[in-house]
């Protein structure tokens, strides 16, 4: 009998070559902020230029989970396609992105509390050269998200939207989203100081910026974190296949049911059920078929006389 295939990811090779070139500009960029906050004394500016080396090696982890996932799609190893490596990478990235945050709080309390002099111009020009580094990088993964999907059942689309979304794009845009932010916070905090004297602000901001990014960085783990431990027995197709045998034209009932993501939007479903007359698991297979999100379903069927059939 021919095995079908278990590669359920159509990768997202647009994405992963945006990737790439924002890994190249977030490098350039970290070099130029760490340099500029050593010498020019800038907390803000420092802190920046080390979060944004997080990042670069954030986009690195994106673009070898890319890699991983293409390069062992038909490794009959993953029973279920390589699809999680690229969860994984999402889910590390949060990681350091939550390691950043604390980073970043422990040097701006630090620096609270032993303040040096700051080169307010030159540190204002290389956050501002750093901003739009950041723009420009997250413009680029912003455009990468677009995987062309279409929908085959427009009434679906809204429901199921998050669902294809890309997690380790996800988590790539969210690191220069953050470097982003932490550049607004350290430019506020520059211009405070060199207008007001309040160079108080510098190291404030890193404190500010640190809670924005610790914030983001824990809800990318819960949401990684959920994939990668198939706990999404809570997703909206899971009440959808129950509604399904609910009205189904066979008397049955669910004794078992199991459901995880194997693919961006896109589920394995192994079924039991019960019934008390003829059935077989192609009449329930015809009737979850209406489910595009369903890609791999297994149905066994339990009878009274201790019988089952599955496929």
């Amino acid at each position: 009998m021919k095995l079908h295939s278990h590669a359920f990811n159509e990768g997202n090779p647009l994405a992963e070559n945006r990737t790439r070139w924002a890994i190249l500009l977030t490098a350039v960029m970290m070099v130029a902020e760490i340099t500029g906050g050593w010498v020019y004394n800038s907390m803000a500016l420092l802190a920046d230029g080390w979060h944004m080396s997080s990042h670069a090696l954030a986009l690195g982890l994106a673009t070898g989970a890319y890699w991983l996932a293409r390069r062992f799609a038909n490794d009959r190893r993953f029973a279920f396609g390589t699809w999680k490596i690229e969860i994984l990478g999402g889910f590390t990235s949060a990681l350091l992105l939550l390691m950043v945050a604390f980073s970043m709080a422990y040097q701006s309390i630090e620096r609270l509390f032993s303040p040096a002099p700051i080169h307010f111009d030159q540190a204002i020009a290389i956050a501002f050269v750093g901003l739009l580094v950041n723009l420009l990088c997250a413009k680029l993964l912003h455009t990468g998200s677009a995987h062309g999907h279409d929908h085959a059942h427009p009434h679906h689309e809204e429901h199921h939207a998050h669902l294809h979304e890309d997690l380790n794009l996800r988590s790539a845009y969210l690191h220069v989203l953050a470097d982003a932010a932490t550049s607004v916070l350290a430019i506020v905090a520059l211009f405070g100081g060199k207008l007001w004297g309040a160079n108080w602000l510098d190291p404030t901001m890193g404190i500010v910026g640190s809670v924005l990014v610790g914030v983001w960085a824990v809800g990318l783990l819960k949401t990684t974190g959920k994939v990668l431990l198939d706990a999404e027995m809570d997703a909206p197709v899971v009440e959808e296949i129950r509604q399904v045998i609910g009205e189904s034209p066979i008397e049955a009932s669910i004794s078992d049911l199991h459901v995880w993501r194997v693919a961006a939007g896109k589920y394995a479903c192994i079924l039991g059920v019960s019934v008390d007359g003829e059935a077989s698991p192609d009449d329930f297979h015809r009737q979850l078929a209406i489910h595009e999100e369903l890609v791999h379903v297994t149905v066994q069927i339990d009878r009274n006389t201790a019988k089952s059939s599955s496929i």
